[in-house]
């Protein structure tokens, strides 16, 4: 939801407003003002009670409503904050209310943080803090779930005093600069508000654009709301409850004590929040048949399968320790997965036995795949995986490994997969091999790639998808260490005056000759948490002295969370097909060799048959003219550049594009 700015900031006004201008500035801003609100009211209080105490700060600021009283600024603001703090325009009566609002919603929320350790509880509240209007009966309340970048936010935010969140909020929403923001915090009473405002600069990781984002997203958005039934059993086991002490009362005048039913999930103290999402009759489950039959082919299309999909025990116990992980329990998570409880209920993918172990796994909100395992006999502890999903698709959600032993994996495939094969990429011209799937869609043990040194092989799986979901094709998928596997495509290098061309599944002869090259490469991205992998055949060369050709390939490993990685290889002529490119540039967090990076330049030193050593360098399409310079100076116009160099010459490889602007080679 957009968020109105007023037409000029202020750390604050001393000036009380009247009803009418007050009352105004909180129509107007009461998205922004309650959004505030919520971010600095402590986390302990759980998202329900959260977005209730922000609504009730923001209606309770009205003059006229008994809050907390005003105080004045403190005396110690430094000279030069003091100063700095632009005045509301005079004229601007809703600015100035904005402003003197702002201050007593800021004050009130920053006031909970410091009640005392008995509160909130049966004791009577602070009168400025006691429960008011909204209350909500028999529902809870939620903002909308965001994705893994903001529930990271919140456990950053979470782990902070309630002054750091109001600077943090103070800098990015309501725009001040680090002197107002000061100004403010002191004016609403914070501690030491200079040391809050220099701990928020560290918050979001340094990207203040992304974090402000961030912020203004549904997560953080108390107005804009999800609701859920609160726990019926336990509700209606407390009204039981009430009903028969008051007869005992009347009956016999005694004081009877109530001991309240558990619900169908106990969890710890402090772990009510996620209670209903932990309880397994709340598990989503998917029709059988939905996959082929909507427009969303991921896993929110998987049905729940697996013997124990009915066990309430085990799926009680999967939910338990994921709400709350023991100390010693084996937890492993690719970036961006965070190991926190489910915000709402997830969907079960699977439940049964695999390989000794009992499997769970969950879908949570479109974000994440949990395994949950437990060994079915011995002393074993439970394990827990995380893996970040979201956007899967036809073919990134199309498997997750249900157990892993020695040098073989098993895996549970999507309902649209209609065949299913293995091959070894480092055997292009062998056939693919067929591979049993038990009725549950889990397979028979599939070779890992050796996570060692060595590299004799490179297994596989061929998957094809129903042409019940129209996109009927084979594509290929490979384990590198994550719940889900990735997939593998290939782009070939553009024809004489024809357009970039889109990568496509590795599958043919070309892709499946230039993955047996440089498949061994994939071991650098084990457990980095990739979705998928292309090949860019971006340029072929002809090498000096004989012409022999030698292709230079892009390889872009594209992240869960975004970011990419980039190998660039020279593949230079062997009578092997299997002989390894030579990785010449690696570089990572970028764009390169995508859809939004289309521009590239690799260099390389190489040595001929005659012993003579050369810099050579190749670039995309778009590359008109190649330059060297340092110890050699030459230039070459087109894509490709070869000249004689000493072997241990430093040279640097520029590139000019043909609509203008250069590159640099990857190093």
């Amino acid at each position: 939801m957009p968020i109105h700015q007023p037409q000029q900031r202020s750390s604050g006004s001393s000036e009380r407003p009247g009803v009418p201008q007050a009352e105004a500035a909180l129509v107007e801003h009461y998205p922004r003002l309650v959004r505030l609100a919520y971010l600095v009211l402590p986390p302990a209080l759980g998202r329900h009670r959260r977005v209730l105490a922000a609504h009730a700060s923001v209606q309770r600021a009205l003059p006229g409503v008994r809050t907390t009283p005003e105080a004045p600024a403190r005396a110690r603001v430094p000279a030069q904050t003091r100063g700095a703090v632009r005045p509301p325009a005079p004229d601007d009566g809703v600015t100035c209310a904005y402003a003197w609002m702002r201050l007593r919603v800021l004050r009130t929320a920053l006031a909970h943080e410091r009640r005392p350790r008995w509160w909130p509880g049966r004791l009577p509240a602070p009168a400025a803090l006691r429960p008011s209007l909204p209350a909500v009966w028999g529902l809870r309340l939620f903002p909308r779930a965001g994705g893994a970048a903001e529930l990271a936010l919140d456990q950053e935010l979470s782990a902070v005093p309630a002054a750091v969140r109001a600077a943090f909020a103070l800098r990015l929403l309501e725009e001040l600069d680090e002197p107002e923001a000061q100004a403010l915090l002191a004016r609403a009473g914070a501690r030491d508000p200079a040391r809050a405002v220099r701990a928020a600069r560290r918050l979001g990781a340094g990207d203040r654009a992304g974090a402000e984002t961030l912020l203004r997203s549904g997560e953080f958005d108390p107005c804009v709301l999800r609701t859920r039934p609160s726990d019926l059993l336990r509700r209606r086991h407390r009204m039981r409850a009430v009903a028969g002490v008051a007869a005992l009362c009347v009956v016999a005048g005694g004081v009877v004590a109530l001991a309240e039913e558990g619900s169908a999930v106990r969890l710890p103290a402090g772990r009510s929040t996620f209670a209903p999402a932990l309880d397994p009759a709340a598990l989503l489950r998917t029709a059988a048949e939905e996959w082929a039959d909507t427009s969303r082919v991921d896993f929110t299309a998987w049905p729940a399968r697996g013997d124990r999909t009915e066990d309430r025990q085990l799926l009680g116990r999967a939910l338990r320790i994921w709400g709350r992980t023991p100390r010693g329990t084996p937890v492993s998570t690719t970036p961006g997965a965070l190991p926190v409880p489910p915000a709402q209920p997830p969907r079960l993918l699977y439940a049964g036995d695999v390989d000794g172990a009992a499997v769970v796994l969950f879908h949570d909100g479109g974000v994440r795949v949990v395994r949950y395992a437990e060994p079915l006999s011995g002393s074993g502890t439970p394990a827990l995986d995380f893996v970040r999903t979201d956007d899967a698709d036809v073919t990134t959600g199309a498997a997750v490994v249900v157990s892993r032993s020695g040098d073989s994996a098993r895996f549970l495939l999507a309902p649209w997969i209609s065949q299913t094969t293995t091959r070894d990429l480092l055997r292009p011209n062998t056939a693919a091999r067929a591979l049993k799937v038990r009725a549950d869609g889990v397979t028979a043990a599939v070779a890992r790639p050796s996570p060692g040194g060595s590299c004799d092989s490179w297994p596989v799986m061929q998957l094809r998808s129903s042409e019940r979901i129209v996109e009927k094709h084979a594509f290929l998928v490979t384990d590198l260490g994550d719940l889900t596997p990735v997939h593998l495509t290939f782009t070939p290098k553009p024809g004489g005056g024809a357009p970039a061309r889109q990568p496509r599944e590795a599958t043919g002869g070309p892709a499946l000759l230039s993955w047996a090259r440089t498949a061994c490469s994939l071991q650098a991205l084990r457990g980095t948490g990739v979705r998928a992998v292309n090949n860019w055949d971006f340029a072929e060369q002809r090498l000096p002295e004989g012409g022999a050709p030698a292709q230079w390939v892009c390889t872009r490993a594209d992240t869960w969370q975004g970011p990419g990685r980039v190998l660039v290889q020279f593949l230079g002529p062997d009578p092997s097909l299997t002989a390894p490119g030579t990785v010449v540039g690696d570089a990572r967090d970028t764009a390169l060799c995508s859809r939004f990076g289309q521009h590239v330049l690799g260099g390389t030193r190489w040595r001929a048959p005659s012993g003579r050593w050369y810099v050579l360098a190749a670039g995309s399409r778009a590359v008109s003219r190649i330059e060297a310079t340092g110890a050699v100076r030459e230039t070459a116009a087109g894509t490709t550049l070869a000249v004689r160099a000493p072997r241990n010459a430093s040279v640097e490889l520029t590139a000019r594009l043909r609509e203008g602007g250069s590159l640099t080679a990857v190093r």
